[in-house]
């Protein structure tokens, strides 16, 4: 699957950041030197970021050669090599923290998709990401959703129109919500969200393209399910609010279409990777 087109940029504000008026370590190194570098996995992980570690040396210093050693996507256990760099010791030295963070937080959020998606595999549910990402790396984090198994939600506010809780209160009531989006974007699908079974009734009836469950007991789910199959407008339903590995399966089970996750990208631990380097 392709990279996000902003890529380039994220890299480009990422050296940027680090590196500054120069990186003053990086000078004590003869300009001539050549080095061969060499990454490896410390853990078990599903391998995501490797076109953002190619674009990180690329605007450092187009001699500096990468050699992916496993693909993108693929699932790697402790100790695994994944790419080696080599070239100029200054562009890799200066290049490795930028590589390295991008490869290892978006390693860790396709292996954290990875294991929901082998959670529920067989439910027919599929898991969704959220909008809580960080700052100025969505379009990435949503990527290695992708690249884990999952399935991109809407990208921003402009996409897709939810109405939550707040929106309700504003707007006087989930049938007032829905009637005036479908006024403003026609074009675009209307998500509800709902905290009980008496608003999942009022958004059926306002014929919400997909409805959220939030926070619903199993029992109250299951219910939810039912009501949906024997209403005239049938939506989509996507469970959200206190899922974790140890419950989602059983959350699947009840029929529901998808259920989003904030934590695949918000809770992610960074995979551990370590770089060495020698001299050629």
């Amino acid at each position: 699957m392709a990279p996000p087109a902003d890529l380039a940029a994220q890299v480009a504000a990422a050296l940027s950041e680090d590196i500054g008026s120069g990186d003053v370590t990086a000078a004590l190194i003869p300009a001539s030197q050549q080095v061969l570098a060499r990454v490896l996995c410390r853990e078990a992980a599903v391998v995501c970021g490797l076109p953002w570690v190619e674009e990180t040396f690329r605007q450092l210093d187009r001699n500096v050669q990468v050699q992916a050693l496993v693909a993108e996507g693929g699932h790697v256990v402790p100790n695994q090599p994944l790419f080696t760099a080599q070239g100029p010791a200054r562009a890799i030295l200066s290049g490795e923290r930028t590589a390295l963070n991008f490869l290892q937080l978006l390693s860790a959020t396709a292996t954290q998709t990875a294991g929901y998606v082998a959670a529920v595999s067989g439910t027919g549910c599929r898991i969704l990401d959220t909008r809580k990402t960080l700052p100025g790396l969505r379009t990435a984090q949503k990527y290695a959703v992708r690249v884990g198994g999952g399935v991109n939600f809407r990208i921003g506010l402009y996409d897709q129109v939810l109405i939550k809780e707040n929106h309700i209160a504003a707007c006087g009531s989930i049938t007032a919500a829905v009637q005036r989006a479908r006024e403003l974007s026609p074009q675009l699908k209307v998500e509800v969200e709902t905290e009980n079974l008496q608003e999942l009734g009022e958004a059926l009836a306002a014929r919400a393209d997909i409805i959220m469950l939030d926070e619903f007991s199993l029992e109250d789910m299951r219910a939810a399910v039912q009501l949906n199959r024997e209403h005239a407008h049938r939506a989509v339903l996507e469970c959200s609010g206190g899922v974790n590995l140890e419950n989602v399966r059983k959350l699947a089970e009840t029929g529901v279409d998808c259920i989003s996750i904030g934590g695949i990208t918000k809770h992610v631990r960074a995979v551990d990777l370590s770089m060495r380097v020698s001299v050629v």
